[in-house]
């Protein structure tokens, strides 16, 4: 049975130099190694526990590492629950730089028009998703004219822009395909 004060979920605490200083003074009672214990270097920690801080040596080093050992400890718990470092911007996203460029003028040639075919086939075969670099090698078309297309799509809603995942290029996503 779980109280209210419980409902939330547990999230890993930061850890703070302060502590780590007094774990480092646990050398005094024989106890090397806590604060690297402390800040989740399980093994240096164990191994300065068997070997009294590596003689002695390793345990003064750690008066100077302990800052940057604290720090390393708190960036992985925020990468682990998606913080952001304290002082950093939200990133914008891409969507909102790609809509307010410049608009671009598309040809209405009947190159232009085969390319746009293409570039359909293309996506099509892609799972409706496609990025100018594999439209222009899919099309044998330039840079340019590739991206000009695909931009007057998303203006006429056509297509919608997000980004891969795993790798952040700008993907054009036909929803229709």
């Amino acid at each position: 049975m779980s109280s209210p004060l419980n409902s939330t979920p547990m999230r890993e605490r930061l850890n703070n130099a302060g502590t780590a200083y007094v774990l480092w003074l646990g050398c005094l009672l024989q106890l090397y190694g806590l604060q690297r214990l402390y800040n989740g270097k399980v093994f240096t920690g164990l191994l300065w526990l068997c070997t009294f801080g590596l003689f002695g040596f390793g345990q003064l080093l750690d008066l100077i590492l302990i800052p940057g050992m604290v720090d390393e400890y708190n960036a992985k718990v925020r990468a682990s629950q998606g913080i952001l470092p304290p002082g950093t911007a939200q990133p914008q996203p891409v969507i909102e730089q790609v809509v307010h460029q410049p608009e671009m003028v598309l040809p209405s040639s009947d190159n232009a028009q085969q390319t746009m075919l293409k570039l359909l086939k293309a996506a099509e075969a892609r799972g409706g998703r496609i990025s100018v670099t594999q439209g222009v090698l899919d099309t044998g078309a330039h840079f340019n004219e590739v991206e000009a297309i695909l931009r007057s799509l998303l203006k006429t809603g056509y297509v919608e822009v997000t980004n891969d995942p795993e790798t952040g290029v700008v993907m054009y996503e036909f929803r229709e395909l």
